[in-house]
């Protein structure tokens, strides 16, 4: 069954992967796409906004890989819609082309698209999505924030840091915020949550400890996306262990 055509008109899809006929040139893609709809955005305004006013009498062959991008995003965006579809937008540019891609996103969703972003970048999801969802073999497995994904990744805080003395690690432990506490070489690694760091530092600060080259680090969404990941393939090893019991 087809979608009807005025959801169609509503929806803006850049796919992973597309081409253009090598020798199209920019604002003739633009203008041939701007022809499907029935009010569409102009294209020489479209081409303003994502950098490409200087391209459009280049051919699609002779455009860099950022430049094809923000191409994509400008035939996604000519229909007006009202929903926006991006499929792994920044695969394969350099650092400063997804970033200056990033800015193009940020300034579609201020104008209200609803933008549905599908990355394998957590820098860039955090940075992009209001919210995520994880999807592992097909199934969503979580849908939060990407704060709340964060914090509640399981690795919460860690301070690591050199001692100037002797430390009583025994006592780091019994902290309340304490989960854990390892040495590493001449440094204590200690991961916890809540007040962490002002429980840790008051305790070494009681006993008199200087911590050196201290490094505070907070969950982030890789923790996250590990943890879950790791716990789906648990669940889903542990459902067929059981199917193969019971097939027995």
């Amino acid at each position: 069954m087809h979608a009807p055509h005025a959801l169609l008109a509503r929806v803006g899809i850049q796919l992973q992967s597309s081409e253009l006929p090598d020798r199209l040139r920019v604002g003739e893609a633009l203008e041939l796409f701007a022809s499907f709809y029935g009010d569409p955005d102009d294209p020489a305004e479209l081409l303003e906004l994502l950098g490409l006013a200087g391209k459009r009498d280049d051919r699609f062959a002779n455009l860099s890989g950022g430049q094809r991008q923000r191409l994509s995003i400008a035939l996604a965006l000519v229909g007006r819609p009202e929903l926006a579809i991006l499929d792994e937008l920044t695969t394969g540019l350099d650092p400063q082309s997804r970033r200056e891609t990033w800015k193009l996103i940020e300034g579609i969703r201020d104008h209200g698209v609803t933008v549905i972003l599908v990355t394998h970048f957590m820098e860039e999801a955090e940075r992009l999505c209001d919210r995520l969802a994880l999807l592992h073999h097909g199934r969503v497995i979580a849908i939060d924030t990407p704060a709340s994904l964060a914090a509640n990744a399981g690795a919460g805080q860690r301070i690591s840091f050199r001692p100037s003395g002797q430390l009583d690690v025994a006592g780091t432990r019994e902290l309340p915020e304490v989960r854990v506490v390892r040495s590493h070489g001449d440094r204590i690694v200690v991961e916890g949550s809540g007040d962490l760091v002002a429980g840790v530092m008051g305790a070494l600060v009681h006993d008199g400890v200087i911590p050196e080259q201290t490094r505070i680090e907070q969950s982030t969404l890789d923790d996250a996306f590990v943890a879950l990941m790791a716990d789906a393939d648990a669940v889903a090893s542990d459902f067929a262990d059981g199917t193969r019991e019971e097939s027995r």
